[in-house]
Formats: C-alpha cells, structure tokens, sequence
C-alpha cells in the first residue's frame, strides 16, 4: 500500500511543545504518523499515512494555537 507523505511548516519551537502537538494529532487523526524536525529552519511537522486530509491538518493546528501550512 503507498503511504502519502506531506510536509507542513509550523512555528512549534521546542521538543515539549512537539510531543504535545503530535500527541494531541495522533488522538485526533490515528490514521496518520507524525514527526517533527525542529533543527529544520521550517519546524517541520511530517505527516504519513494513505490519504493525508490536509484541511483537517491545518484546522487541528490551528485550534492548538499553532501555525502550519503545506510546503509544495
């Protein structure tokens, strides 16, 4: 099965706050793994699974305060 892999760039800025992100995702949407690359300049959230909903990425997001938006 292909997974989809999208990649978001957000303004979470510490591990604390990244554990806290992906935990509250990973309730929210079980379906998708995520990951966080804060040594990347983007804060890059990575997000995996067979269909990414990336409305529903962005909306989640931003109810936990946070910025997020797709990088092409």
């Amino acid at each position: 099965m292909m997974q989809q892999v999208e990649i978001f760039k957000t303004n979470v800025n510490n591990k604390r706050a990244a554990l806290k992100v992906a935990l509250h995702l990973s309730q929210a949407l079980p379906e998708y793994e995520f990951n966080f690359d804060l040594d990347d300049c983007d804060k890059v959230l990575r997000i995996k699974g067979k269909w990414i909903d990336v409305t529903e990425i962005l909306k989640n997001m931003q109810q936990q305060g946070y910025q997020c938006e797709l990088i092409k």
